[in-house]
């Protein structure tokens, strides 16, 4: 074979392997990544769901494309963001909050749909049921919603000479509001407890919420679950440092960054079911027939540090249960 016949053969394989290795690029199902804060914060909870799809024979980049899209804490972007995944046509979302997997339903009834929800899922109208969901959406139940009992007496029994704890709750998250305080308002007259609820759903209200404090000082702070307020962690933290009143979360991510303590499931491993959810959709799965999973691991996160800047003795009953303590 002459010279230059050999090159022209070699440049032709080359060109073909190449548009072969493009065309199963192409070929990726692509994942939309749903959510209603930003990046910044949620690594471990990325890590996470990443870990997750590898469990189900998906890596990105490898095997599967992803499609992010990030509402940086601006509930009103998740519509328009859902729409454009929608346009996109990617294969499955993976929207891992209550917001985000509101807005992908709204987008579309025919893509399937991975959420995490901090309450009942059929309740807010995003299955027909936990066994069966029935449509285009399944997920992860935190149980978050149900645990405000729970929440309410590890805090009494952190600050046991509590007698008036102020509740904030974002008035625009309405269900959730009610719920959050149907529930705290039956478990703190069990307990003996004044409520005041105070109402915030920007960082303004938040920061007047908090001034309240100067006049009307509450013997310790119960912060409902919401997406914003979870988006607005360090505020929440500061504010409840600088009044010194003590304050208790849903997440673990509130704990970690000096929050006094948090009682809710393990979010990471969440998103990580997520991953596992949309992996096994991508093989050929459909929502309908995936049952919705209930968180089973609630975790108790006490940061030691806050406690003794607060001067608060943890009792040996909480130190002895807590998952993690952090000094």
């Amino acid at each position: 074979m002459r010279r230059r016949e050999f090159i022209s053969l070699i440049g032709g394989a080359t060109a073909s392997w190449s548009l072969a290795a493009r065309a199963q690029q192409g070929a990726m199902p692509v994942i939309g990544f749903l959510n209603s804060t930003s990046p910044d914060g949620v690594t471990e909870r990325l890590r996470g769901f990443h870990q997750g799809l590898k469990d189900a024979g998906y890596v990105e980049r490898e095997n599967v494309a992803i499609e992010y899209r990030w509402a940086d804490n601006q509930i009103d972007r998740l519509p328009s963001l859902a729409a454009e995944l929608v346009r996109r046509q990617v294969a499955v979302i993976a929207a891992p909050n209550t917001t985000a997997g509101l807005a992908a339903k709204a987008a579309t009834a025919t893509i399937p749909i991975v959420f995490i929800v901090g309450e009942d899922p059929v309740k807010l109208g995003l299955v027909a049921s936990l066994a069966r969901p029935g449509g285009n959406l399944t997920g992860v139940n935190l149980f978050s919603g149900e645990l405000t009992a729970k929440r309410l007496e590890l805090l009494r029994e952190m600050v046991p000479q509590a007698a008036r704890i102020a509740v904030l709750v974002n008035p625009a998250n309405v269900a959730t509001t009610e719920t959050t305080l149907r529930d705290v308002q039956s478990a703190a007259g069990a307990m003996g407890l004044q409520i005041q609820v105070l109402n915030a759903s920007t960082r303004r209200e938040i920061d007047a919420a908090f001034a309240t404090f100067a006049h009307a000082r509450p013997d310790a702070v119960f912060v409902g679950i919401d997406v914003f307020f979870n988006g607005r962690r360090p505020q929440l933290v500061n504010l409840a440092s600088r009044h010194a009143v003590p304050a208790t979360f849903a997440n673990r991510d509130f704990a970690e960054i000096g929050g006094l303590m948090s009682y809710g499931g393990n979010i990471a491993d969440s998103w990580r079911q997520v991953g596992v959810y949309t992996g096994r959709i991508l093989k050929g799965a459909k929502p309908a027939d995936l049952p919705v999973v209930q968180a089973s691991k609630f975790e108790l996160i006490i940061n030691h540090q806050t406690a003794r800047m607060l001067g608060i003795t943890v009792p040996d009953k909480l130190l002895a249960t807590a998952d993690e303590v952090i000094d």
